[in-house]
């Protein structure tokens, strides 16, 4: 059979997204994507399947039953199939090459996938904000910002998530366990997808560049970020001070300053903050190390960030230039801090 799907042409189509099968069984399945009937749905969560057997894998979440273990590192998995997969992590194969940037993946699909960031193709937008997706998960997901669904609740602090898997990743925080470490530094990450990210530090690599600026990033989403910068364009406003921002997730950050939450608590001084991240830069003040030097001046820093806009000092470069007066500064922040001057904005009074 998957000789002869190699041979013979694919002659089922879907009429939908002109998608090709070989058999018109897969074409049956598929269409499920476009048809919203989900006759199988879960008494745990209601959530919806369009197949019985997707609602069965579904039902071992709500039980923990996962009879497949990977004999390396001891995860588990509710599907032998899932655990194939993961086993490629520690094997390192990745037979699935891309042709525009040479990343390699551990199966066929997850390259075609990937493809769509080249060619630009989301075929799934979403109908509140007439955003696009190169997948339906991924819209989804997407929707649950504007629905507020989060049925996936921290039992430690009382954080929801829209998915189990956001859930499990968050409560790392909580046990301090990070089974991923970097061979460069021993800086420890929850996913391995982070120390992936992580790596992109040590190896200069940053395939996503700014047409404006030349500004180079590690992630197409980081990218797409600064890009805002250019454009001015803030679609997130929040409601008590009508402070807009790029992310969603900055304007979740801002809200706390409002609400006065402040779930993360230094045990040298008992200060508290919004986020981890400034918790651990605030607890470097505790702390003498600073393990990145300027090889101009010898100056140290806690943070690479830091050192590389410390050395804009030394080179001269300025990216971010004031259109009022043409005066270019070295930080975002600084030029923001100038333009007030103009604006006549002046926030403190005596």
């Amino acid at each position: 059979m998957h000789k002869r799907n190699h041979e013979r042409e694919k002659s089922f189509t879907s009429t939908e997204c002109n998608k090709n099968f070989t058999q018109l069984s897969a074409l049956k399945i598929h269409q499920h994507t476009h048809s919203a009937v989900k006759p199988f749905t879960c008494s745990e969560c209601n959530k919806s399947f369009t197949w019985l057997s997707h609602l069965k894998s579904h039902k071992m979440i709500h039980t923990g039953y996962k009879a497949f273990t990977c004999t390396v590192c001891n995860k588990s998995f509710t599907l032998r199939s899932d655990l194939k997969k993961h086993k490629m992590i520690h094997t390192g194969n990745k037979p699935f090459t891309c042709s525009e940037c040479n990343k390699s993946f551990t199966q066929l699909s997850q390259l075609k996938k990937h493809k769509m960031i080249h060619t630009g193709y989301k075929p799934f937008t979403c109908s509140e904000c007439n955003k696009s997706f190169t997948r339906l998960s991924h819209l989804k997901s997407h929707k649950m910002i504007h629905t507020g669904y989060k049925p996936f609740t921290c039992s430690e602090c009382n954080k929801s998530f829209n998915h189990l898997s956001n859930l499990k990743s968050h409560k790392m925080i909580h046990t301090g366990y990070k089974p991923f470490t970097c061979t460069e530094c021993n800086k420890s990450f929850t996913q391995l997808s982070d120390l992936k990210r992580h790596k992109m530090i040590h190896t200069g690599y940053k395939p996503f560049t700014c047409t404006e600026c030349n500004k180079s990033f590690t992630q197409l989403t980081n990218l797409k970020s600064h890009k805002m910068i250019h454009t001015g364009c803030k679609p997130f406003t929040c409601s008590e001070c009508n402070k807009s921002f790029t992310q969603l997730s900055d304007l979740k950050r801002h809200k706390m300053i409002h609400t006065g939450y402040k779930p993360f608590t230094c045990t040298q001084c008992n200060k508290s903050f919004t986020q981890l991240s400034t918790l651990k830069i605030h607890q470097h003040t505790h702390s003498a190390v600073k393990p990145f030097t300027c090889s101009e001046c010898n100056r140290s820093f806690t943070w690479l960030s830091n050192l590389k806009t410390h050395k804009m000092i030394h080179t001269g470069y300025k990216p971010f230039t004031c259109t009022v007066c043409n005066k270019s500064f070295t930080c975002c922040s600084h030029l923001k801090k100038h333009k007030m001057i103009h604006m006549g904005y002046k926030p403190f009074t005596c």
